[in-house]
Order: C-alpha cells, then sequence, then structure tokens
C-alpha cells in the first residue's frame, strides 16, 4: 500500500470514528448510566472549564442583553433566589439543593445568604470536586445521595432547591413527592427546569418528535415533564398549600445555548489544555446544543419555574 493510501486509509477511519463518536447515543438506562455519565465530565474538567461552577443555563435578563457567559449563571442563582422569595428568609435557614452538580449554587446560597446548605448528587465525582472547591468556612457540604429515594427523614429541611435536575427523573411524581417528603411544613420549595411543550393541548408535530428524541437520548434523560404536568404532580402529592407557582424563563435563559457553544471558540486554550480527545469530546455535544437552542426557540421545550409551599402538618 502506497503511502498516500494509508495515510487516506487513516484519515477515513478517523473521520468514520468521529463520526460514530459524535452520533452514538447516550440513552438513559438508570440512575448508574447518569453518575457515570457526570463522573467522566467531572473528571476530565472540560465541562469546568468552558462552564465554571455552575452547570447550569445563564439568566441574561429580560429582554436578554448580552452579558458575560460565567457571569449570567451566577446571576441566575440570585435570580432564582429572588423569585422565590427566599432573600427575605433569616439567616442559618437549611438548604437541600437536589443536583447541586460541583457546588456552585449551594456557595451561592451559603456565602451570600447564609444558609446551612446541603448539595446532593448521584455522582460521586461531583461530591469529591464539589468539596474540593468549597472553603472550609462555607457552610455548604455536599454528599451521593438519589433524588428518587432521598436518604433525609421527612421534614428536615427549611427550603429545598433544584436546578436543571428532572429531565434526569424515570418518575415525576416520585420525584416530586420526595422533594416535598423533606421539606419542613412552611417551608419553600424552588424548582428550575427544562420542559417539554405540554402535548396534551398542542401534540408533537412530524418534527418534534425526532427532536425531542434525540434530546432525551444523547442527554441520558428519560424524558422532559411539562410545566404544566410537573405542577399537577407536585398538587397531587396532597402536600402543597394552596397553588404552585410558576413562570417561563425560556427568554431569559435561551442565550445560554449558542453562549456555551462560543465558549469554545472563546477560549482556544481548551485546545492545548485537553487535547484532540478534548476537542473531540466537546464537538460532539454541539449539534445537541444547537438542537436545544432550536427546540427552546420554537416553543418545543420551556424553562420551567416552580415553587411550592410545604402544607402544614
Amino acid at each position: 500500500m502506497t503511502p498516500s493510501l494509508t495515510i487516506g486509509l487513516l484519515l477515513t477511519l478517523a473521520i468514520g470514528g468521529i463520526a460514530l463518536y459524535l452520533i452514538t447515543p447516550r440513552r438513559y438506562e438508570s440512575a448508574d448510566s447518569v453518575a457515570q455519565s457526570y463522573d467522566e465530565w467531572t473528571e476530565d474538567g472540560i465541562l469546568e472549564f468552558y462552564w465554571g461552577e455552575h452547570i447550569h443555563l445563564g439568566h441574561y435578563g429580560s429582554p436578554p442583553r448580552r452579558k458575560d457567559f460565567l457571569a449570567a449563571k451566577s446571576d441566575f442563582v440570585h435570580e432564582m433566589v429572588r423569585w422565590g422569595g427566599l432573600d427575605k428568609l433569616p439567616h442559618g435557614m437549611t438548604v437541600l439543593d437536589v443536583g447541586c452538580g460541583i457546588g456552585g449554587s449551594a456557595r451561592i446560597l451559603a456565602k451570600d445568604y447564609s444558609f446551612d446548605v446541603t448539595g446532593i448528587t448521584i455522582s460521586p465525582q461531583q461530591v469529591k470536586r464539589a468539596q474540593e472547591l468549597t472553603p472550609t468556612d462555607v457552610t455548604a457540604q455536599f454528599q451521593v445521595d438519589d433524588a428518587m429515594a432521598l436518604s433525609f427523614p421527612d421534614a428536615s429541611f427549611d427550603v429545598v432547591w433544584s436546578v436543571e435536575a428532572g429531565p434526569h427523573m424515570p418518575d415525576k411524581a416520585i420525584f416530586a413527592k420526595e422533594l416535598l417528603r423533606v421539606l419542613k411544613p412552611g417551608g419553600i420549595l424552588v424548582v428550575a427546569d427544562w420542559n417539554q411543550r405540554d402535548d396534551r393541548q398542542i401534540p408533537l408535530n412530524f418534527w418534534e418528535k425526532p427532536v425531542m428524541r434525540q434530546l432525551l437520548d444523547q442527554w441520558s434523560h428519560p424524558a422532559f415533564s411539562s410545566i404544566e404536568g410537573f405542577s399537577e404532580l407536585l398538587e397531587a402529592t396532597g402536600l402543597v398549600e394552596g397553588k404552585v407557582v410558576t413562570a417561563d424563563w425560556t427568554e431569559p435563559t435561551l442565550p445560554s445555548w449558542l453562549d456555551s457553544i462560543w465558549q469554545g471558540i472563546a477560549r482556544p486554550a481548551g485546545l492545548v489544555k485537553f487535547g484532540l480527545p478534548g476537542f473531540i469530546k466537546s464537538l460532539r455535544e454541539v449539534p445537541t446544543l444547537l438542537l436545544m437552542r432550536i427546540a427552546f426557540g420554537a416553543g418545543l421545550c420551556r424553562f420551567g419555574m416552580f415553587r411550592a409551599v410545604r402544607a402544614e402538618s
């Protein structure tokens, strides 16, 4: 075989291998598959390099304005605190952060609002990294736990907080009940999540069904709930005082999707730091990020906010 044919064959194999890697689904299988995915992203440091301490979307205002990517993520936490009325609570309130990632939100809640925060995640590597990033004088602790079967007794926390964890939950009714079960009577639940349009009102059309399937299969999501559907599940627990308050934050969070892709261009040091394997792994996420932007921009998906108060016993 001539050198040119050898090089051509190697390039073909390389391109084919990359293409296969890019299109290989990562479907939800169990809590273990979710944990493994987050363990891998945490161990290699790629997600933290580009997304910082906050593994969630940013808040760009209404109407959205240009903002630093990492600053928008921090702003999201403060906006969620204000929207939930948590800024009016006294110091020392106990908070459970469900799906805490590497602890970005938990540290803000502890440092800026003087809450006593417990963060839980299914990923042991995320817990390890969260502990490494948290100064000893910050009242935030982290542990491995399953949001579908929380290890805490009933009525353990003054506040339960969760950002973008719901899509990973295979049974949204159990998830809703667990969030409220560990909340003290009179306590506040504040949840921010990716949601699908309520298909009971407007069924998914011919292009929305495959797009939704791809979004689920690429990031280990069993299903998205709708804003209306998850509100109903919270109220169906019988543990909510009055009605669940909801809001749609699609507009202020929408720039996050393209901004996250732009980070790979604006921060070329990542290519040096993580090399070709890191570049390929990051490149794999671009189609899904673009689909997310399309889905949220077209109304197939919505960014839902939920606030509920635990009923008195």
